[in-house]
């Protein structure tokens, strides 16, 4: 008998998602892949030599299920040195599979059905997905792509019985905006005030711009009780494809944690984790990363002079937005394919960080690429026929 499927989607109205989109279209059209998030260059070749060093020593098998005790004793030290809030190794620190797998377990913990979060839009494209799958109802609050600060008093205004959470995104995703100390100050008061769970996804940690600084929410004490706080090794040492994340929090909330991150992925990449806890005994080693991208961001930023974009320089992360309000009445979704199809330069339309359809005229760019890499697209941008 032939099968007929009846299955009803969990998540009906999510695609591809448009970082896959665009990186096809980019190698379709052999176009510079500006677009999704990802190093253009190498770890390091000290990093490297760790790894080898540990899968000829044996360790190939499977790690405890929260990790190596070096790798969490190197993070909890970590942690307590940049912030002043101590994790203990053994209750309160977790290795997951990327940030992305922490996020959803982090989510996954504390959302029921019918409860609802407060998620700042534009997004990272995984936070929704996760809070639906739970049952959950995100809420948002919309910001400009180009927004200075967060109306904080807007932010309580959508906060009701059923809100559970807040996540937040610091260096964020795909603004570059970085939050302050008063903002920390003024999240603290409203979760506290609420008694809200925060999330917060602090990949960018280490790529800060300008003199700024990374204030965590592990930094206050009354939020760090309350804060799942999500954190990765991809996006600092240039090694997204490893998948190597980690995840803080007090112990009760840790044991919630831990009862599901066991079932999703049990333990995570043994050799690397060896690796990293060793790397991570000379901070030197992310310590100079901001340098490193501000370099590149202000590269890239010069490069593009003169054709006609509003910029407004990045604070952290490794995307820059161009905005061609001045230039173009196109759709962003068009520009972004056009422009890749063309004129050989990918880029991500910041639109789709949103949940309903807007259109800033604004596109995503990544400067985590080699200089002749980025001199190059500006150079495409250059000739663009607008």
């Amino acid at each position: 008998m032939h099968f007929t499927s009846g299955l009803k989607s969990k998540l009906p109205h999510i695609g591809t998602t448009i970082f896959t989109r665009m990186s096809k279209l980019a190698e379709e059209h052999r176009a510079l892949n500006l677009s999704q998030g990802f190093p253009e260059f190498d770890c390091s070749p000290d990093l490297q030599r760790l790894v080898d060093k540990y899968i000829r020593s044996g360790k190939n098998q499977y790690a405890p299920m929260a990790g190596v005790m070096p790798l969490r004793e190197a993070i909890a030290k970590k942690t307590f040195e940049l912030t002043g809030r101590e994790y203990h190794p053994e209750t309160e620190v977790t290795i997951t599979s990327g940030a992305t797998e922490a996020l959803y377990v982090a989510i996954t913990t504390v959302v029921n059905p019918g409860d609802e979060v407060i998620v700042f839009e534009p997004a990272y494209d995984s936070y929704v997905p996760a809070i639906e799958l739970s049952g959950g109802i995100p809420v948002f609050v919309t910001l400009d792509p180009q927004y200075d600060s967060i109306d904080w008093q807007l932010v309580a205004t959508k906060i009701t019985k059923k809100t559970v959470a807040i996540l937040v995104n610091t260096p964020h995703n795909p603004t570059g905006n970085v939050f302050t100390a008063s903002d920390i100050q003024s999240l603290a008061k409203l979760a506290e005030d609420h008694n809200l769970y925060v999330i917060s996804d602090e990949v960018y940690e280490h790529i800060i711009f300008d003199g700024r600084a990374h204030v965590s929410a592990a930094s206050i004490p009354s939020l760090a009780s309350r804060t799942f706080l999500c954190g990765s090794f991809g996006k600092t040492f240039h090694t997204t494809g490893w998948k190597l994340g980690y995840f803080l929090a007090p112990a009760a909330l840790t044991a919630e944690f831990r009862k599901i991150h066991q079932f999703l992925v049990f333990s995570v990449v043994t050799p690397f984790q060896f690796a990293v806890a060793e790397y991570l005994s000379e901070p030197e080693h992310y310590l100079r990363l901001s340098d490193f991208y501000q370099q590149k961001r202000d590269l890239f930023l010069k490069a593009v002079e003169g054709i006609g974009f509003i910029t407004k320089p990045s604070g952290g992360t490794f995307f820059q937005n161009l905005s061609y309000q001045n230039l173009s009445d196109e759709n962003d979704v068009a520009l972004a394919e056009r422009l890749t199809r063309e004129f050989k330069v990918a880029s991500i339309p910041v639109s789709a960080f949103y949940s309903q359809t807007v259109d800033y005229k604004t596109l995503r760019f990544c400067f985590a690429k080699n200089d002749d890499t980025l001199l190059k697209g500006a150079e495409y941008l250059q000739g663009v026929i607008w």
